[in-house]
Order: C-alpha cells, then sequence, then structure tokens
C-alpha cells in the first residue's frame, strides 16, 4: 500500500489526469455531435479545415498529429457526408488536397453551439480555459523532447 505522499500513485500522474480529460472529452462531445453525423476526429479535421481551406491531406495531418493511415478513413467518410472533397493536385498525382464543400462551410455556423456547451460544462468562462490550453501547449514540446530510450535510464 502506498502512503499518500507517494509520487507514483495514480492520482498524483499529469499523464492520468490529461489521459482521463482527453477520454472525458471525447465522451462529452459525442452526443454533441452526433446530430451533424460527426465523430469527434471528424469534427478536429473540420476545426482545421474552417481556419484554413484547401489543405494537403499531409498538412491536415500535421496539423492534428495523425498519420495519413488515420486520417484517411475520416476524410473518405467526412467526403461520403458531403462536408469536403478530396482532389488530386496537378502535377502531383500523389499528393490530395482537400477542400470543404458549400455544405461544410455552412456546417461552421450551425455547430457552433458545440463548443458553447463545452464551455458552460467546464465553468462558462473562457479565461481558465485557455490558461490551461497555453499551459498544455508549453509542456507538449517539452515532453516531445525527452531523452528516450537508454539515455532516459541513465
Amino acid at each position: 500500500m502506498s502512503a499518500p505522499d507517494d509520487p507514483l500513485r495514480l492520482d498524483h500522474q499529469l499523464c492520468f489526469a490529461v489521459y482521463a480529460a482527453a477520454h472525458a472529452f471525447s465522451a462529452a462531445y459525442k452526443p454533441l455531435l452526433e446530430p451533424f453525423g460527426l465523430s469527434y476526429p471528424q469534427y478536429l479535421v473540420l476545426l482545421t479545415l474552417w481556419e484554413r481551406d484547401g489543405l494537403s491531406v499531409k498538412e491536415i495531418g500535421a496539423r492534428l498529429e495523425l498519420d495519413s493511415g488515420t486520417l484517411t478513413p475520416l476524410l473518405k467518410r467526412l467526403e461520403a457526408s458531403g462536408y469536403l472533397t478530396r482532389v488530386r493536385v496537378p502535377g502531383n498525382e500523389r499528393q490530395l488536397q482537400v477542400g470543404l464543400t458549400d455544405t461544410g462551410r455552412s456546417l461552421r455556423e450551425r455547430i457552433g453551439s458545440v463548443r458553447a456547451q463545452i464551455v458552460c460544462a467546464l465553468g462558462d468562462s473562457e479565461e481558465p480555459i485557455q490558461d490551461l490550453r497555453l499551459e498544455l501547449r508549453r509542456i507538449t514540446p517539452l515532453l516531445r523532447n525527452l531523452p528516450t530510450g537508454e539515455k532516459a535510464a541513465e
């Protein structure tokens, strides 16, 4: 049995708190996105395209930190739903450009209430949400630069 102040207790782990929060976000978004026929990852793709339309699959993958094997099925489902198109780039047949359809663009206005409901559930204040987001953005590159393998054990 570990002591209450043991740093290796599960409830003392930032990684677990972030992991649990990620699952909670997915679960919270699920019923809010269902009326639009969207999954949470599909919603993230649309958020990316609403910021900048006409991105390549590679650019979307980099922005969302998803590999093409994960991203391609999401894009195919969004295309089948009429939210976007995927077209080959002239002169580079291997590259696909992703663009919003009129339906995909108009969805942005209709889906705005989803984020508002999440903000409301989190205390109805934007400031702590943005503070936490900034802190997570600060620590993410630090974790990516963490030594791995044998160096970490030394």
